[in-house]
């Protein structure tokens, strides 16, 4: 805690949360919309780059535990009529249980194996959900009763502050002893296990809090927008602009990934006049920094200010 709070990158931080906190003053109802949905796409990103960044861990189906979350509460909603806050912990605990019995069989494959597995759980969820139409709503989609709120700067303070929650309790967590060892197993598991420590126990750690945080932020996410569906939190083009997200921002950074989230959800948006020229350039762009600069956007300013 005591590091944390010594942190560099904290106090330059804090403005710029200042900045964002006032966004209801001076931002419109649109703006504030988007960026509502760039601060759960931060929670994604953040958490994904806890798994991949810190545990070496590559999942290609984040999506996943996002689907199991956001599913979970709305489908509570729906059919037993529980409040908001009692859907949001059942599905993220739904999305611990999804996570835990992914990941145990999965921990035992290394490299693209591992990846290849939750890809297939993206599919697999996919497939469940338009089976079971008759209750989820399939691919059209299923409506909640209940949403967080219809004013734009509720919702925009709700996702800016959960982001800034799970965004110090994952730093924190990065600079603990876990994060430590977690990032001991990703660079070299053998020697960490030589060292006496329980890889499969540390990562499946790992994978509970990134299950728990991306179920949230799923769940959140659909009684924001009021509806439940494949194409807005299973998609596997979501998980890709996740994992493009976290890269971009800088793997092993935990803010970088949020920071790469709103700069391609923002990026995307103010391209939105360009048509289908938009996704061709944004993605260029990515595309272009991540090769310049594989350290990622936060990680080349950190370097930076190393070197200074």
């Amino acid at each position: 805690m005591t590091t944390f709070l010594k942190s560099r990158l904290l106090w330059l931080s804090l403005p710029a949360l200042v900045i964002a906190a006032l966004g209801p003053w001076w931002l419109s109802a649109y703006y504030l919309g988007v960026l509502t949905m760039a601060y759960f796409y931060g929670v994604f990103a953040m958490s994904w780059d806890l798994l991949f960044g810190y545990a070496g861990m590559v999942n290609f189906g984040p999506t996943f535990l996002i689907g199991l979350g956001a599913y979970g509460a709305a489908l509570l909603n729906n059919y037993a009529g529980m409040p908001i806050i009692v859907c949001l912990i059942f599905g993220g605990f739904l999305s611990i249980i999804g996570g835990i019995l992914l990941a145990l069989p999965a921990l035992k494959l290394r490299g693209a194996y591992f990846g290849l597995v939750t890809l297939v759980a993206v599919l697999l969820l996919q497939y469940v959900i338009v089976i079971f139409s008759a209750y989820t709503g399939g691919e059209i989609g299923m409506m909640t009763p209940d949403i967080l709120s219809i004013n734009a700067s509720v919702n925009y303070e709700y996702a800016l502050w959960f982001m800034v929650a799970c965004a110090v309790l994952l730093v924190i967590i990065s600079r603990s002893s876990l994060g430590l060892i977690l990032e001991a197993t990703g660079q070299d598991p053998v020697a960490a296990a030589a060292l006496g420590f329980n890889v499969a126990k540390h990562r499946l750690a790992a994978f509970c809090i990134s299950a728990l945080l991306s179920g949230l932020a799923g769940g959140m996410m659909v009684f924001y927008s009021g509806t439940a569906s494949v194409g807005t939190v299973i998609d596997i083009s979501i998980g890709v602009q996740i994992i493009i997200a976290a890269v971009l921002g800088g793997r092993r950074t935990i803010l970088g990934a949020m920071v790469g989230a709103i700069v391609i959800l923002l990026a995307d948006e103010l391209l939105r006049p360009l048509g289908q020229l938009n996704i061709f350039v944004v993605s260029g762009i990515t595309l272009a920094v991540i090769i310049l600069f594989p350290s990622g956007l936060l990680g080349l300013f950190s370097r930076t200010k190393e070197g200074a």
